[in-house]
Protein backbone atom coordinates (compact mmCIF):
# COMPACT_ATOMS: atom_id res chain seq x y z
CA UNK A 1 0.00 0.00 0.00
CA UNK A 2 1.56 3.52 -0.68
CA UNK A 3 0.35 5.18 1.68
CA UNK A 4 2.00 2.88 4.36
CA UNK A 5 5.06 3.42 2.86
CA UNK A 6 4.78 7.01 3.04
CA UNK A 7 3.86 6.88 6.67
CA UNK A 8 6.74 4.69 7.57
CA UNK A 9 9.16 6.85 5.66
CA UNK A 10 7.98 10.58 7.04
CA UNK A 11 6.82 9.49 10.57
CA UNK A 12 10.13 9.99 12.00
CA UNK A 13 11.14 13.48 10.64
CA UNK A 14 7.34 14.59 11.32
CA UNK A 15 8.26 13.18 14.95
CA UNK A 16 11.29 15.48 14.88
CA UNK A 17 10.05 18.76 13.70
CA UNK A 18 7.60 18.44 16.06
CA UNK A 19 9.82 17.72 19.33
CA UNK A 20 12.25 20.43 18.00
CA UNK A 21 9.40 22.68 17.99
CA UNK A 22 9.79 24.66 21.66
CA UNK A 23 13.72 25.04 20.46
CA UNK A 24 12.31 27.77 17.56
CA UNK A 25 12.02 31.51 18.28
CA UNK A 26 8.94 33.05 19.31
CA UNK A 27 7.22 35.10 16.58
CA UNK A 28 4.23 34.98 14.52
CA UNK A 29 3.04 31.57 12.11
CA UNK A 30 1.54 32.09 9.00
CA UNK A 31 -1.74 29.73 9.12
CA UNK A 32 -1.57 28.94 5.45
CA UNK A 33 1.54 27.38 6.09
CA UNK A 34 1.38 25.63 9.45
CA UNK A 35 -1.19 24.54 11.93
CA UNK A 36 -0.80 23.40 15.27
CA UNK A 37 -2.67 22.68 18.83
CA UNK A 38 -0.78 22.93 21.82
CA UNK A 39 -1.33 20.52 24.82
CA UNK A 40 -4.01 22.24 25.95
CA UNK A 41 -6.07 22.83 23.06
CA UNK A 42 -6.31 19.00 22.29
CA UNK A 43 -9.93 17.57 23.00
CA UNK A 44 -9.85 14.28 24.93
CA UNK A 45 -12.94 12.27 24.27
CA UNK A 46 -14.07 9.35 26.82
CA UNK A 47 -14.26 6.14 25.10
CA UNK A 48 -14.76 2.71 25.48
CA UNK A 49 -12.63 0.42 28.09
CA UNK A 50 -10.72 3.13 30.38
CA UNK A 51 -9.08 4.30 26.45
CA UNK A 52 -9.59 8.41 25.84
CA UNK A 53 -9.05 9.60 22.27
CA UNK A 54 -8.24 12.79 20.84
CA UNK A 55 -8.40 13.07 16.50
CA UNK A 56 -5.65 14.82 15.73
CA UNK A 57 -6.39 14.73 11.36
CA UNK A 58 -8.86 12.61 9.42
CA UNK A 59 -12.11 10.59 10.53
CA UNK A 60 -11.34 7.20 11.73
CA UNK A 61 -14.37 6.37 11.03
CA UNK A 62 -14.51 7.34 7.12
CA UNK A 63 -11.98 6.39 4.44
CA UNK A 64 -8.37 7.87 4.30
CA UNK A 65 -5.57 9.01 6.41
CA UNK A 66 -6.12 9.79 10.40
CA UNK A 67 -4.36 10.22 13.24
CA UNK A 68 -5.31 9.72 16.78
CA UNK A 69 -3.82 9.67 20.09
CA UNK A 70 -4.93 7.63 22.49
CA UNK A 71 -4.49 7.62 26.52
CA UNK A 72 -5.02 4.60 28.14
CA UNK A 73 -6.16 4.25 31.87
CA UNK A 74 -3.88 1.89 34.34
CA UNK A 75 -5.67 -1.12 34.70
CA UNK A 76 -7.36 -1.02 31.59
CA UNK A 77 -6.95 -3.21 27.94
CA UNK A 78 -8.74 -4.18 24.75
CA UNK A 79 -10.12 -7.64 24.46
CA UNK A 80 -8.50 -10.04 21.08
CA UNK A 81 -9.81 -8.58 18.09
CA UNK A 82 -8.44 -7.10 14.42
CA UNK A 83 -8.85 -3.81 12.04
CA UNK A 84 -9.43 -4.15 8.45
CA UNK A 85 -6.56 -2.01 7.65
CA UNK A 86 -2.70 -1.37 8.74
CA UNK A 87 -2.15 0.89 11.91
CA UNK A 88 1.25 2.24 13.02
CA UNK A 89 1.75 2.95 16.71
CA UNK A 90 4.43 5.03 18.47
CA UNK A 91 4.20 4.61 22.17
CA UNK A 92 4.21 8.54 23.16
CA UNK A 93 4.51 8.10 27.07
CA UNK A 94 4.00 4.96 29.60
CA UNK A 95 4.00 1.36 29.23
CA UNK A 96 2.22 -0.24 26.16
CA UNK A 97 1.47 -4.20 26.85
CA UNK A 98 0.35 -6.16 23.27
CA UNK A 99 -0.57 -9.72 23.35
CA UNK A 100 -1.89 -11.80 19.89
CA UNK A 101 -4.21 -14.16 19.52
CA UNK A 102 -7.71 -14.70 20.35
CA UNK A 103 -7.15 -15.97 24.01
CA UNK A 104 -7.34 -12.88 26.44
CA UNK A 105 -3.85 -13.67 28.22
CA UNK A 106 -3.00 -10.42 29.64
CA UNK A 107 0.00 -12.21 31.69
CA UNK A 108 1.30 -12.62 28.91
CA UNK A 109 1.28 -9.25 26.75
CA UNK A 110 4.78 -7.96 26.09
CA UNK A 111 6.05 -4.52 27.29
CA UNK A 112 6.27 -1.56 24.71
CA UNK A 113 7.99 1.80 25.94
CA UNK A 114 7.81 4.77 25.46
CA UNK A 115 9.22 5.40 21.78
CA UNK A 116 8.48 1.57 20.73
CA UNK A 117 6.90 1.69 17.47
CA UNK A 118 4.31 -1.37 16.76
CA UNK A 119 2.37 -2.20 13.26
CA UNK A 120 -0.94 -4.17 14.12
CA UNK A 121 -1.62 -5.38 10.51
CA UNK A 122 -5.23 -5.17 9.15
CA UNK A 123 -7.19 -8.44 9.90
CA UNK A 124 -4.07 -9.76 12.35
CA UNK A 125 -6.20 -10.45 16.17
CA UNK A 126 -4.21 -8.45 19.06
CA UNK A 127 -5.26 -7.17 22.54
CA UNK A 128 -3.50 -3.77 24.07
CA UNK A 129 -3.76 -1.49 26.85
CA UNK A 130 -1.87 -0.03 30.08
CA UNK A 131 -0.92 -2.20 33.49
CA UNK A 132 0.30 0.06 36.28
CA UNK A 133 0.27 3.36 34.64
CA UNK A 134 -1.57 5.49 32.10
CA UNK A 135 -0.12 4.93 28.64
CA UNK A 136 -0.30 7.57 25.31
CA UNK A 137 -0.31 6.18 22.14
CA UNK A 138 0.05 8.10 18.27
CA UNK A 139 -1.90 5.81 16.01
CA UNK A 140 -1.79 6.45 12.23
CA UNK A 141 -4.11 4.62 9.94
CA UNK A 142 -6.11 4.26 7.03
CA UNK A 143 -9.73 4.65 7.85
CA UNK A 144 -12.65 3.17 8.78
CA UNK A 145 -11.03 2.26 11.66
CA UNK A 146 -13.19 -0.74 12.96
CA UNK A 147 -12.78 -2.98 15.42
CA UNK A 148 -14.26 -6.42 15.15
CA UNK A 149 -14.20 -8.47 18.31
CA UNK A 150 -12.59 -11.52 17.82
CA UNK A 151 -12.29 -13.45 21.55
CA UNK A 152 -12.69 -17.27 22.31
CA UNK A 153 -13.18 -17.88 25.86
Amino acid sequence: MYASRILRRCWPVAFLLVAAWPLTPGGDLNPAAVAYKLPGQIHWTEGLGGASQAIMQGDPSKPGLYVVLVKWSPHHMSHPHFHPNDRFITVISGTWWVGSGSKFDPENTVPMPAGSFVTHFGKQIHYDGAKDEETVLEIVGEGPATATPAEVK
